[in-house]
């Protein structure tokens, strides 16, 4: 499908493609051993014995990158190499998870010892080395960094409370048999609802408890205030749509320039890109400023990127056998947007200021299962049922229909900075009643609609076949809470003072 931008593999990255490795077979996709099965099952599934619901599925670490606020900026590139770190070793931490169920389930302590612990060792060194660098840059690093290394085990439908303590054993919430069953989980059966076949990276996810009938979702169950409901009429009206594809260049790396700026691999999972055409983990202002660009408007160098959807059906993408691809869980075709609808809206409340150039606005939260819903902000739908939107799953539509995700960002700015060191602090959400609060000024709201074909996955008797997934950090399980969405402001002064006069003026311009 297309090409990998992708400039070279760090030597951190290629100590885990190198684990990660020994676990891929065929279609490049790792197959995680089948840990959900039950042991010793019954035709009945009310007398399955229990272990999906007590098994370690994955690993919960507290997220350290949205717990530095006061980061000074010559030490943020040290720093931010340092939380990629921390997540390629989470990332190292779960192949090893995935790989040894047999080992597992022999022995009730081999998760906390051959996992959890030498874990806990390496992300103490990276936390030192983040106060090393705070403190290098002139600032105060924060006391009791190392309270961040401890990681704990976590089940499939249990979603994080966001200070890594969800479990307070370390051990998933493991019942008297480990959760393994007397297998090890390898007979390739199914517990609680949750499908194990293969799909290319068995337990990885999805599984069928992450889909929907849109059927069964209520119309305006969702709280739709940060901008899928309209303007009021009292503010700022009018909108500026920007034309800019749907990744017909193929445009497509693992990288994420905003958090993990010169890091190969820093998003571990695989994005789509619209508009510029120079965006890597190496690309400066200046490349950015200089590049091409798939917008109609050629003063829009703006960088609009999010993960890609897949459709887990065994196709060997470009990068089957790459990092952020298969070699971390994220398999199958990858499926394009049949439409991308960009769109900045008004305020509420006011008028609308310019945005700056360069710009960094994330929304959602890759690591929302493991860190809780605090900044998740997914949206899933079907066309022709959009006022149903729904946060925690995959939506199955009818025939006919068309899924969609949305994602609005925050248009509330500080005022003063481009970025911040957690890449949030800088922007927010609206109030309740549309304004801005603590002296932030309204911007322009990015509104990104994407919509796809996506073949209907089918979900019997508790098992899902062909599921469809955004891509994600290995560890997340492939969980629709985890989706998100990023965007670096590259427009010329003129188009953005364009846009501002639209939007202002209650005109609806492109």
């Amino acid at each position: 499908m297309g090409r990998n931008t992708r400039k070279r593999r760090s030597p951190l990255a290629t100590k885990v493609v190198a684990g990660a490795a020994a676990l891929a077979v065929g279609g490049g996709g790792l197959v995680w051993a089948n840990f959900y099965a039950s042991a010793h099952e019954s035709d009945s599934s009310h007398h399955r014995t229990r272990s999906a619901g007590a098994q370690v599925a994955t690993i919960q670490c507290p997220d350290v990158g949205q717990e530095l606020r006061n980061v000074p900026r010559g030490a943020r590139s040290g720093v931010d190499k340092e939380l990629a770190r921390l997540d390629e070793q989470i990332t190292e931490a779960y192949a090893r998870l995935a790989s040894t169920r047999q080992a597992q389930s022999g022995d009730s302590s081999y998760v906390q010892n051959a996992i959890l612990g030498p874990l806990k060792s390496k992300r103490t060194a990276a936390l030192d080395r983040i106060g090393i660098n705070i403190r290098r840059g002139g600032g105060d690093a924060p006391g009791g960094l190392d309270r961040f290394a401890e990681c704990r085990g976590m089940g499939a439908d249990q979603p994080g409370n966001g200070d890594g303590q969800d479990d307070q054993n370390g051990d998933g919430g493991q019942d008297q048999d480990n959760g393994q069953g007397q297998d090890g989980g390898q007979d390739g059966g199914q517990d609680d609802g949750q499908n194990q076949g293969d799909n290319g990276n068995g337990a990885a996810g999805p599984f069928a408890d992450d889909f929907v009938d849109i059927n069964d979702v209520q119309p305006n169950s969702r709280d739709l205030e940060n901008g899928l409901a309209a303007n009021g009429d009292g503010g700022s009206t009018g909108s500026f749509t920007a034309v800019c594809g749907v990744n017909e260049d193929n445009l497509f790396n693992s990288d994420n320039l905003i958090v993990a700026p010169g890091v190969d691999n820093g998003a571990h999972h695989t994005h789509d890109y619209v508009g510029n055409q120079n965006n890597n983990a190496f690309s400066s202002d200046d490349d950015l400023a200089g590049a091409d660009t798939s917008c109609q408007n050629q003063g829009d160098k703006s960088t609009y990127y999010w993960p890609v959807l897949r459709l887990q059906d065994g196709t060997q993408e470009f990068d089957a056998n790459d990092l952020g691809g298969g070699a971390e869980g994220n398999v199958g075709k990858i499926l394009k947007a049949a439409e991308a609808e960009i769109k900045f809206v008004g305020n509420q409340q006011s008028d609308v200021v310019a945005m700056p150039k360069f710009l960094r606005i994330i929304t959602g939260d890759a690591k929302a299962f493991t860190n809780g819903v605090a900044n998740a902000n997914s949206s899933f739908s079907c066309t022709g049922f959009e006022d149903r939107q729904v946060t925690d799953k995959y939506v199955l539509c009818p025939e006919g229909s068309q899924v969609v995700r949305t994602s609005n960002f925050q248009s509330c700015w500080d005022g003063q900075n481009i970025d911040s060191a957690n890449h949030r602090d800088h922007v927010a959400f609206v109030q309740g009643d549309g304004s801005c609060a603590n002296g932030f000024q309204a911007i322009p709201q990015l509104q990104v609609r994407l919509v796809y074909d996506v073949p209907a996955p089918t979900v019997e008797n508790g098992q899902v076949q062909n599921p469809y997934a955004v891509d994600g950090f290995p560890e997340q399980l492939h969980k629709p809470i985890t989706d998100h969405n990023d965007f670096i402001n590259v427009m010329d002064e003129n188009l953005m003072n364009e846009v501002v006069d639209c939007i202002n003026g209650g005109e609806d311009c492109q």
